[in-house]
């Protein structure tokens, strides 16, 4: 049980760091962003493609591969912040399932509709705590998920540019007007959220399913995560990563309801969905 619990930690992980991008995305500049994973899968993918086809080393391909995914997130936020920049929270964030269908189609047609051979970047053990082995790709992601979220808020909290973010997320029209550029900086967001995206699915894909689909779909459990600390904290965002990925890991070691495995994510975000909504079912109720 404990081991399926902390296998589950390496999922648990990217569910994290995941959630911490949409979060920052919900928060600096009113997104929640569905490409989120799919620009990551495809940053990957071109990665296993200058492996296998072009013949780069791993390390190489794996950083263009990365570099790949933050500009495909970057080109995203440019149509955003130069065509949506007035547009709601509502639009906005519809406005990302189009790149999000686009990118699985496209790698359905440039590298076809079967899962990627992935070489891992990172293998083997790091530590085992009482007979139970902790994965580097575990202490990876986890590692990931809880750096970003703490360089991120440190970022905010204590830097020029943190104010200058936070103002132009709750102010935007006075942030502009006295100079703040919005344009880069929102752009500048949705490039550093890429980049992450790509790192973590590039981590993670060689041991869980490496097809477009699958992986663009990692959507779902990140936007749980987030929902937890309702897109608002990032702290609330890591944990409800790794509860997710424990759960996930622990329910698949019993035979008698590993089927529901993949259905924890959304009942996840219905209890949370419900929960929110409580005062006023309540309110009405009287």
């Amino acid at each position: 049980m404990i081991q399926g619990a902390l296998a589950g930690l390496a999922a648990g992980g990217v569910y994290a760091a995941l959630g911490v991008c949409l979060t920052l995305m919900s928060r600096l500049v009113r997104v929640v962003n569905f490409a989120q994973a799919a620009t990551g899968m495809f940053g990957a993918f071109c990665a296993v493609w200058l492996v296998t086809t072009a013949g780069l080393p791993i390390w190489l391909a794996s950083v263009l591969g990365i570099l790949i995914g933050g500009v495909l997130a970057a080109v995203i936020g440019w149509v955003a912040a130069t065509w949506l920049s007035e547009a709601n929270v509502t639009t906005r964030s519809a406005m990302t399932v189009g790149p999000l269908l686009l990118l699985i189609s496209l790698s359905f047609i440039l590298f076809g509709n079967k899962p990627q051979p992935f070489a891992p970047i990172i293998a083997g053990p790091a530590f085992r705590v009482g007979g139970v082995v902790i994965s580097q790709v575990t202490l990876a992601t986890v590692g990931v998920a809880v750096v970003v979220a703490l360089g991120v808020h440190l970022l905010l909290v204590r830097t020029r540019i943190g104010t200058q973010l936070r103002a132009l997320s709750e102010r935007p029209t006075t942030a502009e007007l006295l100079g703040i550029r919005s344009r880069p900086l929102s752009i500048a967001v949705w490039f550093v959220t890429g980049l992450i995206s790509a790192l973590v699915i590039i981590i993670i894909a060689p041991s869980q399913s490496s097809d477009a689909t699958g992986l663009s779909m990692l959507i779902v459990p990140a936007a749980a995560a987030a929902l937890l600390g309702g897109f608002r904290r990032l702290d609330l965002a890591v944990v409800g990563g790794l509860v997710l990925g424990m759960l996930g890991g622990l329910v698949a070691q019993i035979d008698e309801v590993s089927v529901i495995r993949n259905f924890f994510p959304f009942l996840f975000i219905v209890v949370l969905l419900l929960w929110s909504q409580r005062k006023e079912v309540w309110d009405a109720a009287r």
